[in-house]
């Protein structure tokens, strides 16, 4: 049973990117990391709203307890080993602004993806 399970949008360059480094570090198997656009979701996961999981990250713990947006992040890199690149992002004085930072790049990721990548969405983002 993975200790994570992590509801991405597979149709951003840029989150598939980073889903795809994380998927590189899961040695042991600790996240299961779901395309919220596959055609199947709603129906595997019918207590997670599509909607909110396509303007925040979402994941859900063993307990059924949700994160969201730089939670999750943080989550997930550290069951990768590599929480100490996020850590910061959680600390009290910083994680208000980084909320808001993460929240401005979630609702843009597109954009941001195209300036970035040359590719603001993808019919479906290669994941290895």
């Amino acid at each position: 049973m993975p200790e994570l399970i992590v509801f991405y949008d597979g149709l951003c360059p840029l989150c598939s990117k980073e889903i795809n480094h994380l998927r590189s570090l899961d040695k042991p198997g600790l996240l299961k990391l779901e395309d919220i656009n596959q055609d199947d979701f709603e129906f595997r996961y019918p207590h997670i709203s599509k909607a909110e999981a396509n303007t925040i990250l979402l994941s859900q713990l063993p307990d059924g307890s949700l994160l969201r947006g730089l939670d999750t992040t943080h989550a997930a890199w550290s069951l990768v080993g590599k929480g100490y690149l996020t850590a910061w992002l959680r600390w009290p004085l910083i994680r208000w602004f980084a909320d808001k930072a993460y929240l401005f790049f979630a609702r843009r990721r597109h954009t941001i993806s195209r300036l970035l990548t040359g590719q603001e969405r993808c019919d479906s983002c290669r994941i290895d």
